[in-house]
């Protein structure tokens, strides 16, 4: 199951009175070549981490492996494999692990195919949510629920990455949004219940981030259907799912998402990539209907009303 044997690694805790030096170890899910995940594994390898991660079967793993990191095949949706993936890294780790970040991701049409499921909320079909809840919420939760002893033991931290979407009614994206908020409320119970364990929770709430999905997007692939009551507005719907939007890039992302989670007292929200912090000061600062003002402008809604 697993493409790469794993090097022992020195079963040393911080504070132990052995002169042998004691490396952290971190797990990141979904690192396939070009996203978030990879940029990570990338910025821990760098930093001295001994680090784990997963990616469905079908991708390829050089990326991985070529730099030292360790690639394995799991599915967060399937308790087998991440079962399998806990009693493997507890082998090598002596039953700890450091840092856990849940990155991984779901995409349409295809798998690894389109940043997002952007439809807008009435013509979405709901077995194509489900299969989204089921890698962005249940797949951190499985996580979490299996390698909780492995970050206890080690005092460990978990990283969700999250999204602006998670706060904001972005267009186009109320099921991507609702996994998202759903990911950002569960972690901050997470985050409450794991304190007397001095597990530390993060979530990430991610801008927009340059990465190899937004490239491999097949936009020609999504359309408005043709009995959608916003089909009108089909030449508006086409043009924000081909824009290039202003991004962050992965390793600068990475860089700020590694740097926070080191910190001693790391903050329980992170706020980056770019127009994070815009999204943040609007959020806080404006009306809760400044979003429908907003994105009614963006995104032409307004013709809808007036049958423009």
């Amino acid at each position: 199951m697993f493409s790469q044997p794993l090097a022992p690694v020195p079963p040393i805790k911080p504070g132990s009175m052995s002169k042998e030096v004691y490396t952290q170890s971190v797990l990141i899910t979904g690192c396939g070549k070009g996203g978030i995940g990879h940029a990570l594994a990338l910025e821990f390898k760098r930093r001295g981490y001994d680090v784990f991660t997963t990616l469905l079967a079908h991708e390829p793993r050089e990326h991985l492996v070529d730099e030292g990191i360790h690639a394995f095949t799991a599915d967060v949706t399937k308790d087998a494999d991440i079962i399998s993936l806990k009693e493997t890294i507890s082998s090598e780790t002596s039953g700890s692990l450091d840092v856990l970040v849940n990155c991984a991701y779901v995409e349409f049409p295809l798998p690894r195919v389109g940043s997002r499921y952007t439809m807008t909320a009435i013509d979405t079909q709901v077995s194509e949510v489900e299969k989204m809840f089921a890698v962005n919420v249940f797949g951190p939760m499985r996580m979490v629920h299996i390698f909780h002893p492995l970050l206890i033991q080690a005092k460990g931290t978990v990283v969700n990455i999250g999204s602006v979407g998670g706060i904001v009614p972005y267009v186009y994206g109320s099921s991507y949004n609702a996994t998202k908020a759903a990911l950002h409320h569960w972690g901050n119970t997470l985050r409450v219940e794991m304190k007397p364990f001095d597990v530390k929770v993060i979530n990430v709430i991610s801008g927009e981030v340059g990465t190899n999905i937004l490239k491999r997007d097949q936009t020609s692939l999504r359309k408005l259907p043709e009995n959608s009551f916003y089909r009108p507005l089909e030449a508006e719907f086409q043009k924000h799912i081909n824009r290039t939007p202003v991004t962050t890039t992965a390793a600068e992302y990475a860089r700020s998402v590694v740097s926070e989670v080191v910190k001693k007292k790391p903050a329980a929200w992170l706020w980056t990539g770019a127009r994070a912090g815009e999204v943040r000061f609007w959020d806080t600062f404006f009306p809760r209907t400044f979003w429908d003002w907003l994105f009614s402008r963006e995104f032409g809604l307004d013709k809808l009303r007036s049958g423009t």
